[in-house]
């Protein structure tokens, strides 16, 4: 006999509801202003919770940054690995996968660039950073899945090669330098740099 679906209990549901409030209040008022413009004062009172209650669910304004881009990041990511799903260039493919998640990050560059250092400097014990160290992993599955296709790629070798074109993709949307390029031009640069690793 196959067990009853169980209910969600009234606590968790309420829970939920106040994450779903302050996520959406601070993916808004980011959005607006810029992670650095906004205090998590602003979040709560758009959230209508309290401060207190506020950080039962991030620690910090960074951990609040990271539960907001996290769902766009995977969004991204079932985006690129549907759009590769498709593709017979491995080139092609691999830049399908990760085209969606440099654009997601590239929404509001300042953001993007302090989302991608939170990622490297937070602490990984926060649910919300383990949860943006996991989205990573999970890019390079994918990609490192793409990579495969070539069957002169093993899986040893495709699982380091992705993680050498997550290092690409990260430093090129983090690094000061690419600060006003577009998505396009990005994408370009990420390209020409993954070509130079696939073999010939």
């Amino acid at each position: 006999m196959p067990a009853a679906p169980q209910r969600v209990g009234r606590r968790e549901r309420n829970k939920q509801e106040k994450l779903d409030r302050i996520t959406a209040a601070a993916s808004e008022l980011f959005a607006e202003h810029g992670v650095d413009e906004v205090t998590t004062q602003q979040v709560a009172e758009k959230a209508d919770i309290g401060t207190g209650t506020l950080f039962l669910y991030a620690k910090n304004k960074g951990e609040l940054l990271l539960l907001v881009q996290n769902s766009t990041y995977a969004e991204a990511l079932v985006e690129g690995r549907a759009a590769a799903e498709h593709l017979a260039d491995v080139l092609d493919a691999v830049m399908a996968v990760i085209a969606p998640v440099v654009a997601c990050n590239r929404k509001q560059i300042d953001n993007g660039r302090t989302y991608l250092r939170e990622m490297v400097f937070g602490d990984p014990a926060e649910p919300h950073h383990r949860e943006a160290l996991s989205l990573t992993a999970q890019t390079e599955g994918a990609v490192a899945e793409v990579l495969q296709r070539d069957p002169r790629i093993d899986a040893g070798t495709a699982a380091t090669l992705a993680h050498i074109v997550s290092a690409i993709m990260f430093v090129s949307m983090a690094a000061t330098v690419n600060i006003d390029h577009s998505v396009d031009e990005l994408l370009g640069e990420i390209r020409h740099q993954v070509q130079a690793l696939l073999p010939r």
